[in-house]
């Protein structure tokens, strides 16, 4: 799962606390201390999200008790000003913390404030690629991602109805703001590819149609009714209040959302032939810097990308290797090759909410307990299927921890082990018993200006690499089903096996990602080595553009994996006779949210606290 927010989504920060704030600095030394860091946080974090009602919405369910108010519930519209302006107000808030003296502050505090001078100094450096970000790509555009941000939108109060339906009449406003992007990009010739233009505008025409509305079977229209239903089960809406309101909804989508879209699709398909390049970042002016640039900030690693490329290259043979022996032992045993069907068709678990008690039980030796934790499953609407990932863990407010929820695409998701490790993907031990636990642990004071900022090499990092021990959780549960350890050995094998073929392919994905956009591979080179892999032409040709269109993804997951274990491999140097995978995973849930080089460098700090 990805976070549901665009980091670089424009946000109207209010600089006016630095004008207040840093003459105070300057003028008393006695202000560099613990108080004032939590000021100026708490600032920057207010003045980010009281003109971004979506943001601030999916990040506090109660911002009003944290002392942040909405003045603006409308979507975040794009514009150059903007942009720049945001841009200013990050270099600020980092001149400001510079005049901190950060020895004065606790150990967490601390931490945080690395974290934070570091990520602002990254974030700054996009300014240099003003028009390389992509955000109507086909492959996951905000044309369908802010209607599944809308179908998620949850309704804690009638107040919060109130701001949706604000939310709604703002689109045309955002849709004229991202077009307005796309006419820069063009103008300074980054403009999309033109096939890519026409899916992105035929997604605009397909996700939301007349008719849909007009039958009343649209997700937004479902989801709505269904949020509505609940708070009038709770007492919260009068079913006066909901009639009103279902007319509101209907009309905002009819008259202000659906022509947006179809406004969208038209500008779209309007700069279609204005795209002058081909292929990966590569092709693009300065595209092999900027892509250097994504990779940092979507993985967290400080590695280089020659670095990663050989990195990735030997981890590809380890793992080749170990599948072979896999293979060897296997046919050994049982004399003959490997059948999935009995991991597949036969694997015991098949209810989601089985296989989430089943993980949390078989976690419970590894990783630190955490009470009370629980989740619901709830399969995504029929409509939303189309254009949602296999599975969706939707990360809860920081002031809601325990309403948690994991959406699941039946169309896509099979039942058996791919079903039971998604799901430790998505619940234990992955992102929601992270987030949670992570969240719990922060400090509490300093941890809403971490939820502005993601790092997704250690979010994905974290979820693939705890899906890569469910494999071992799955044999568990077929040795146990069939009664002796020896009888199911092979089964075990076969858990093995399928977990390096995971590795394997999504370790080649990253290699020609970045073999695309920096090294300048060609279009025939990659579906080459896709093919040699197994894969049929049109499948090839699906992950090609998979890796054209979205840079880096994959890399986010498994650099992010592999920069765990190289975490763990110095732990383990580090704490000796000490180490454990419990006191291992203490230590990077209770980290939080990271980038690998400071997740490193509080690793080193465990040694000298310990003597």
């Amino acid at each position: 799962m990805k976070n549901i927010f665009r980091k670089r989504t424009p946000l109207f920060l209010c600089t006016l606390f630095l004008c207040i704030f840093l003459p105070a600095i300057l003028l008393c030394s006695h202000c560099f201390d613990r108080a004032l860091f939590h000021k100026i946080t708490s600032a920057y974090v207010q003045s980010s999200l009281e003109h971004d009602a979506l943001s601030l919405h999916f990040v506090m369910a109660y911002p009003n008790l944290q002392g942040i108010h909405l003045k603006d519930a409308a979507l975040p519209v794009y514009s150059k000003e903007a942009s720049e302006a945001s841009a200013a107000s990050r270099q600020k808030f980092l001149s400001v913390l510079s005049f901190l003296d950060s020895k004065k502050l606790n150990e967490e505090e601390r931490y945080t404030y690395d974290l934070l001078c570091d990520r602002l100094a990254l974030d700054l450096e996009e300014s240099d690629f003003s028009y390389y970000e992509e955000p109507l790509s086909p492959t996951s555009g905000m044309q369908s991602e802010l209607l599944l941000l809308f179908a998620e939108y949850p309704f804690y109060t009638a107040d919060d109805v109130e701001t949706y339906l604000s939310l709604l009449q703002s689109v045309p406003d955002y849709v004229q703001g991202l077009l307005s992007y796309e006419s820069e990009k063009s103008a300074a010739g980054l403009f999309m590819e033109k096939e890519d233009a026409k899916k992105s505008a035929q997604q605009c025409r397909e996700i939301l149609t007349k008719e849909a509305l007009s039958s009343g079977t649209h997700f937004l229209q479902t989801t709505f009714s269904s949020r509505l239903a609940s708070l009038l089960q709770k007492g919260l809406l009068t079913a006066k209040q909901q009639s009103q309101y279902e007319a509101q909804n209907q009309s905002l989508l009819s008259k202000s959302v659906l022509p947006a879209w179809q406004s969208l699709a038209d500008g779209l398909e309007q700069l279609s032939d204005t795209g002058r390049t081909r292929g990966g970042l590569s092709q693009k002016p300065d595209g092999r810097q900027y892509y250097a640039w994504l990779v940092k900030e979507s993985t967290g690693s400080s590695l280089s990308m020659d670095q990663l490329y050989l990195l990735l290259q030997k981890q590809f043979q380890k793992t080749y290797k170990e599948m072979k022996q896999t293979l060897t032992t296997y046919q050994e045993l049982t004399g003959g090759t490997p059948d999935l069907a009995p991991v597949n068709d036969g694997f015991p678990l098949s209810d989601p909410t089985a296989i989430l008690e089943d993980l949390q039980n078989r976690m419970q030796q590894d990783f630190p307990a955490l009470s009370d934790l629980t989740a619901q499953t709830v399969q995504w609407d029929a409509g939303l299927e189309a254009y949602s990932s296999p599975a969706f863990y939707m990360i809860p407010p920081i002031d809601a921890l325990m309403q948690n929820t994991i959406r699941i695409n039946r169309s896509s998701t099979a039942d058996g082990i791919e079903l039971y490790t998604t799901l430790a993907h998505e619940g234990y031990p992955g992102h929601l018993y992270q987030t949670v636990y992570s969240s719990l642990v922060c400090d509490t004071q300093t941890l809403p200006i971490r939820k502005l900022f993601s790092y997704g090499g250690y979010v994905e990092g974290w979820a693939y690499y705890t899906e890569r021990i469910s494999y071992e959780y799955a044999a568990q549960v077929l040795a146990e089903a069939e009664g002796s350890l020896g009888s199911s050995y092979p089964a075990a094998l076969l858990c093995t096996l399928l977990a390096q073929q995971r590795d394997l392919q999504i370790n080649l994905f990253c290699l020609l990602d970045l073999s695309l956009h920096y090294y300048g591979a060609e279009e025939s080179e990659l579906l080459r080595s896709l093919e040699s892999f197994g894969l049929s032409q049109e499948q090839s040709e699906r992950v090609y553009d998979y890796l054209r269109t979205a840079p880096a993804v994959y890399l986010k997951y498994y650099v992010g994996y592999l920069e765990m274990n190289a975490l763990k491999k110095r732990a383990e140097l580090q704490w000796s006779d000490n180490f454990s995978l419990l006191r291992f995973h203490r230590f990077v849930l209770e980290a939080g949210p990271s980038d690998f080089e400071n997740l490193t460098k509080r690793l080193k700090q465990t040694a000298a606290k310990t003597g």
